[in-house]
């Protein structure tokens, strides 16, 4: 190894935190959020160092600086606020004070006991700039010159608005709902709910070619809807509205009417084509044919969609396609729609996703994506690090204490760039639990869902306790709102319950983050306790994972959690209040009940 031409610098800093893939990727946070910074800053021999972070926001051009306060062991920490969505850059400053590093040496002689200080006063006076210098003037001279200047790499935040971390999501079939006019006029009841999302499936127009009849029958009878994710027909394609849906108009008032309450409307982005899409004609390149012409229909095995082709990303007009995907996106955020649910991203490339999301936030920093990706750890994460805000979990299949905590501890181990929504149900999941486990399973998890994770999500039908599947083994629903339009209403007994959850969660910051869970032991694998905790707000949860007896156990409280030998909680899903302990703590459950604990009450 040669020399190096320029002079190399000799402060190091090192393991900067938080950091993604070495810096590849940026950590998540959202509006309101405290940054913490840490990093390992040292220098050979004995200089006096300081440090700052320096940050920018979007759009600025100017760094701004918070100082670093040193720790032990070389450890330096400080943090900043970000206070808007968008990418936000920080880096570490490193310098030597040289008046500080003179300070300490003359501090350490004078407490050695040494006398003649001549030479070291004289070389103080020409770094402080004076011809005379006594000890006691030099002392209390101004710190903070800068000399040695060192940086580290450039590492980033990206920032979404709070409904990136945190909200409650209703799925629903407009088209079951009497179209966009009748999903507007629930608007105040769901507000009354709490629910902060309103998710729609595909709201443009259903081809017609291979319509999928009722239970997903290959063929369709007179009159049967079709599958909402056969997108297109003469009506237009992915930038138009199914007409029985509405117009254009109506989705405008609607999406501005539940604003007004607090809700946002999300819409299904689904990345393919009814065989009447328009596309079909106007791009025939964009998707991919056999040896013999046809085109491969969409399968995932033993699924089979023959009213739905897939785009080629591959084909030669690439760019073409990623273009107009953009301005599909750019459309429905012109109608005010800054909330979109992405079908099968983990099917489409990895750099498109980047791409595309970092455009549409460029512009509009408050969009927000989530991710709907149930494959394997690696894609689905790489999603998450891509751009989406929230993604899909494996949360309806992880029904069992230890799957809980394997699940949880996953969710803990990605949570600077991977937020989870917790469906508790979809159109295409009916977990066995839930269809064997009747109303105490849809209980259990709807507060497991609402509890463990910041944000959750329930579709249709989850309220009236629909537990019906097409047949013995499947997870379908009978009679599926996939490939029929039902008569719905918002009256399902379970809704009190949810209404109750939804208020404790808005009225609990600890129920607002999932970093902050602390698993509690419980000497009963039928039950499952954590406590989350946000400064002084304290939740304590239970959930008797079985539905169908009661469960008895304890709930130990360790010391270390900082409560008092004995604190009062009140139950916010009863009323009850208690008295609890550190240490043991009884509790008996009726089949698929929880305790939902506030300390202090």
């Amino acid at each position: 190894m040669s020399i190096p031409k320029k002079t190399p610098a000799r402060i190091q800093i090192q393991e900067v935190s938080p950091q993604v893939d070495c810096g590849r990727y940026p950590v998540k946070r959202t509006v309101g959020d405290t940054v913490e910074v840490t990093a390992r800053i040292f220098r050979d021999g004995h200089e006096t160092l300081g440090a700052a972070i320096r940050r920018k926001g979007p759009g600025e051009t100017r760094w701004s600086e918070t100082p670093l306060e040193p720790l032990d062991n070389d450890l330096w920490s400080g943090s900043f606020e970000v206070d808007r969505p968008g990418i936000w850059s920080f880096r570490i400053e490193a310098w030597v004070d040289r008046v500080a590093s003179f300070q300490e040496e003359l501090r350490r002689k004078v407490a050695a006991g040494q006398a003649d200080l001549a030479g070291e006063l004289s070389e103080g006076a020409v770094l402080l700039g004076t011809e005379e210098l006594t000890v006691e003037s030099a002392l209390e001279a101004p710190a903070g010159a800068r000399s040695e200047k060192s940086w580290s790499q450039t590492l980033e935040v990206d920032v979404d608005r709070v409904l990136g971390r945190f909200g409650s999501w209703y799925e629903l079939f407009p088209r079951s709902w009497g179209g966009f006019a009748g999903v507007r006029e629930l608007l105040p009841r769901f507000a009354e709910l709490g629910f902060d999302v309103l998710y729609l499936p595909p709201i443009h127009p259903i081809g017609h070619t291979n319509r999928k009849g009722r239970n997903n029958s290959e063929t369709a009878a007179p009159g049967d809807v079709g599958s909402p994710w056969a997108i297109g027909s003469e009506e237009g394609g992915h930038d138009a509205i199914e007409p029985s849906l509405g117009t254009e108009k109506e989705l405008r008032a609607l999406v501005t009417e539940a604003k007004k309450l607090g809700i946002e409307i999300a819409l299904d982005f689904a990345i393919q084509c009814s065989p009447d899409h328009p596309w079909l004609k106007q791009h025939p390149e964009w998707f991919q044919r056999r040896p013999d012409g046809t085109l491969r229909y969409a399968e995932n095995p033993p699924k089979r969609y023959q009213d739905i082709y897939n785009v080629d990303f591959g084909n030669e007009d690439w760019r073409g396609l990623w273009q107009a995907l953009h301005d599909v996106v750019l459309h429905w955020v012109g109608c005010g729609v800054t909330v979109f649910r992405v079908d099968n991203p983990h099917t489409k490339p990895l750099p498109f996703w980047e791409w595309l999301i970092g455009e549409v936030r460029r512009e509009h920093p408050e969009v927000i994506f989530l991710s709907e990706a149930f494959t394997r750890p690696a894609p689905m994460t790489a999603l998450a690090k891509a751009g989406f805000a929230q993604s899909y979990t494996y949360f309806t299949w992880k029904n069992t204490r230890w799957e809980l905590l394997e699940f949880l501890g996953q969710l803990l181990e990605w949570r600077e760039f991977y937020r989870p929504n917790c469906f508790a149900n979809t159109p295409d999941i009916l977990h066995e639990y839930l269809q064997n486990g009747g109303r105490p399973a849809f209980e259990a998890r709807l507060v497991l869902a609402a509890t463990l994770s910041p944000s959750y999500g329930i579709y249709s039908g989850f309220e009236r306790c629909e537990n019906v599947p097409v047949r013995p083994g499947s997870e379908e629903y009978v009679d599926s709102e996939k490939y029929e339009a039902k008569q719905r209403s918002l009256d399902g007994p379970l809704l009190p319950f949810v209404q109750r959850l939804n208020r404790a969660r808005r009225e609990n910051r600890a129920l607002q983050r999932l970093e902050n869970i602390h698993f509690l032991e419980t000497e009963n694998d039928q039950l499952i306790g954590y406590l989350k905790r946000e400064a002084d707000n304290v939740v304590i949860v239970v959930v008797n994972l079985d539905p169908a007896g009661p469960q008895e156990g304890v709930t130990i409280v360790p010391a270390g959690s900082g409560l008092p030998p004995a604190f009062a909680v009140r139950d916010l899903l009863s009323d009850d209040t208690y008295t609890w302990h550190i240490g043991r703590n009884y509790v008996g459950l009726a089949p698929g009940q929880s305790h939902l604990l506030r300390v202090g009450a």
